[in-house]
């Protein structure tokens, strides 16, 4: 979601500065970097180890408030996004949406979208082990599994923009589409890159899926309408 679908990450930036300086301390765009993608908990450990003396539970509440109320005056939409969302919807494509923001930021931005477009959100506070681990990844086909039950990883494909988020992507098996934003991304055959999200179509991602289910040794090139689903950070 931040940074793929949204462009959020300035308003995590923002809020991070604002809290680091409340408690005496600075905070750099490197230290900002670090945390791009990554965990809520985890980065609350690092906001803490830069001097902001709240529990891990009040530094995520503090941060994600600010966030959602940047975002009340403004949904800043990536490049393509909505476009694309609207085509996969249009084309009957499952789309669900994996992040590490947790449920009330998420609800914010589905909310601001004119159709549901989502089928559910996986979000931080509903897994255990945030990204760079797969946990998330794997609840989502899981989930898109119970109404198809002959769904696979092969039929899936995900778009992230992240070190942590791709690296989620990838080691669940599900195809990966890195969208890098905020901070570049390595090529790596493991996945595909794009520069934006702006004129892609749903046949590029079709391909992509294909491309995964014959490398995986995958019953099927290019799966049934029903069964083909995206998953987006």
């Amino acid at each position: 979601m931040d940074g793929t679908i949204v462009d959020t990450e300035p308003y995590w930036i923002e809020a991070e500065h604002a809290l680091v300086e409340a408690h005496g301390g600075s905070w750099s765009h490197q230290q900002a970097m670090q945390l791009v993608g990554q965990s809520l908990t985890f980065s609350a450990g690092i906001l803490q180890e830069a001097g902001v003396q709240l529990t891990v539970r009040q530094i995520i509440d503090t941060l994600t408030a600010e966030v959602i109320n940047n975002v009340r005056r403004r949904v800043p939409w990536r490049p393509g996004a909505r476009e694309l969302l609207d085509d996969l919807h249009r084309a009957g494509v499952r789309c669900a949406l994996v992040t590490m923001s947790e449920g009330p930021l998420a609800r914010e931005i589905v909310a601001s979208l004119p159709r549901p477009y989502f089928e559910f959100l996986v979000t931080g506070d509903t897994v255990t082990r945030g990204k760079p681990h797969p946990e998330a990844y794997l609840r989502a086909v899981e989930l898109l599994q119970q109404a198809d039950p002959g769904l696979t990883i092969d039929h899936c494909v995900a778009l992230e923009d992240s070190a942590p988020g791709v690296a989620a992507a990838v080691a669940s098996g599900v195809a990966t589409v890195a969208i890098p934003h905020i901070v570049p991304l390595p090529e790596d055959p493991r996945h595909t890159t794009w520069d934006s999200l702006q004129g892609r179509t749903v046949s590029e991602l079709e391909s992509i899926a294909a491309r995964g289910s014959l490398k995986t040794g995958g019953a099927s090139a290019l799966p049934s309408p029903a069964s083909r689903s995206l998953a987006l950070d």
